[in-house]
């Protein structure tokens, strides 16, 4: 699914206006349909629901929802914020239909004191500024938006929480801004819904299809995309009758020290649950019978040094690399990773330890090959490229990085951000706050590792790779529950993922 801005958004309006054609204002029913078929399907008749408005087309909205309810039968209260006597043409449409609606009831606010009396059985219904907003809301509107966050009802915003800016929300005073538990946007997310710190505005998000023009879609560049089941179907190959392992690659992951074996065991087995043909784990000696009993299915080599790995000579010829989880900082160990940049060709991912002393030698940028995937956490990007002023700006930044660095950034979380070297992004639908557990990492660098030993360009194995990871969590918690769920769930789930994908 393609992320656009608003003004692009605005654009594809316009053109569904115009090809399709539809009138704006039946655009406006639909899409005001849409809103009322999501609330009568989860709230009864007897339920109060009080719509708030603004003067523009995002209130046109809700002046069309709440003659839908009115003629259902429900109790539909409109109150219209009246900061303006500035009006759009099919907010003035659809505030004359209302007038034809025996028992509609519409009240126009012109100070905060006329605010209505509002009750935990009430559902609010933020109708107030759409997505187009670029300054912050003042005056009456910024009241009305206080006193909505302060009441005890549920709130659910049309489109977008109302004083919530599409993109980017530097400078933006988020005291104004609804906070809703759930946002039933158009046809799209909206670019600010995947960042963290939007969530407590945004709630959960619901995409609503409303029948814009499909060429409109198409051929509407965007950098940003969300990823979703058939998007990564597509990436994944399908097995053949005479393939043999040969053919799914021979991965080499560099994981483990003494005492943190279980990240080498963890990114070994996810490896192996996706499929690659071949893998070779290269660990301290300390972790030696760890792997060799814990992973009989991979091949183990060790090093010297008991308790840390401080050599990576003599490692070539393998299909793809993966270093980092469980490594340590050790002046040795940095040395060894070193040589292996320097040395190696082949495609490599590099997590944990390996990024952390990256960030400890920027001056090594040059020498990651490219295409290569880096995977930090929050934190680490920090460590790799600086600190943001926010999630937007972390974007912003990861972009450049991946340009600047010619490799492929998976910044970790909800939303999980994808960058690519020609400047893409694709955010992760898949994935659950259960999944915040020690080891998770882990498995997804093993999972990678093996697309990429598999044949996957670096691209389409860091997409598949996180998406897959995140499936297999959601499988994983619908049998465990999110407390409960650990990295090795992640694992026993990758096949019941792969399943549930084809």
């Amino acid at each position: 699914m393609k992320i656009f801005t608003s003004d692009q958004i605005k654009e594809i309006d316009r053109y569904t206006i115009e090809r399709e054609p539809v009138k704006s204002i039946d655009l406006m029913e639909r899409a005001a349909k849409k809103i009322y078929d999501w609330i009568i399907s989860r709230y009864g008749i007897s339920k109060r629901i009080m719509i708030f408005c603004g003067p523009g087309n995002n209130g046109g909205d809700g002046l069309a929802l709440g003659r839908m309810l009115t003629e259902s039968g429900y109790k539909a209260g409109i109150y219209y914020v009246h900061f303006t006597d500035r009006v759009s043409t099919d907010w003035e449409t659809n505030r004359n239909r209302l007038n034809h609606v025996r028992s509609s009831s519409f009240e126009s606010i012109d100070s905060k004191e006329q605010f209505p009396l509002l009750t935990a059985e009430d559902l609010i219904v933020d109708a107030i500024f759409g997505s187009g907003l670029t300054r912050s809301p003042e005056g009456l509107a910024a009241e009305i938006i206080g006193l909505i966050n302060e009441s005890v009802a549920e709130t659910i915003s049309i489109d977008i929480p109302s004083g919530l800016f599409g993109e980017d929300n530097t400078g933006n005073n988020m005291d104004a801004v609804i906070r809703a538990k759930v946002t039933l946007c158009f046809q799209f997310p909206r670019l600010s819904f995947m960042f963290a710190e939007n969530y407590s505005y945004t709630g959960d998000v619901s995409v609503l299809p409303i029948g814009l023009h499909p060429s409109a879609i198409r051929d509407t560049e965007t950098d940003y995309h969300y990823l979703e089941a058939e998007d990564v179907r597509s990436l994944i190959r399908m097995r053949q009758k005479f393939d043999h392992k040969g053919k799914f690659g021979h991965g080499l992951l560099i994981a483990g020290s003494k005492g943190k074996a279980g990240a080498a065991v963890l990114g070994a087995k996810a490896a192996l649950r996706t499929g690659v043909g071949l893998l070779t784990c290269y660990s301290a000696g300390a972790c030696c019978d760890v792997l060799q009993v814990a992973v009989p299915e991979a091949m183990v080599r060790y090093d010297d040094d008991e308790a840390m790995i401080s050599s990576l000579e003599g490692l070539s010829d393998f299909s793809a690399i993966g270093a980092g989880p469980g490594i340590g900082q050790q002046q040795e160990t940095r040395d060894a990773l070193f040589n292996l940049l320097k040395k190696s060709k082949s495609p490599m991912v590099l997590d944990a330890d390996a990024l952390n002393i990256l960030s400890l030698n920027k001056d090594w940028f040059p020498m990651l090959q490219p295409g290569t995937i880096l995977t930090p956490h929050p934190r680490e990007f920090e460590r790799l490229a600086g600190t943001s002023e926010n999630s937007y700006k972390r974007l912003e930044t990861q972009k450049e990085f991946s340009r600047k660095n010619i490799c492929n950034v998976i910044v970790k979380g909800a939303n999980t951000s994808i960058t690519t070297l020609d400047g893409k992004v694709y955010f992760n639908s898949t994935g659950n706050p259960g999944m915040a557990t020690a080891g998770s990492g882990d498995v997804l660098t093993g999972i990678i590792l093996s697309l990429l030993s598999q044949g996957y360009s670096p691209p389409d194995a860091a997409i598949a790779g996180v998406y897959l990871h995140g499936l297999a969590g959601d499988v994983a918690a619908e049998d465990r529950g999110y407390e409960s769920l650990t990295a090795s769930d992640i694992i026993e789930h990758i096949g019941a993922a792969y399943a549930k994908l084809r």
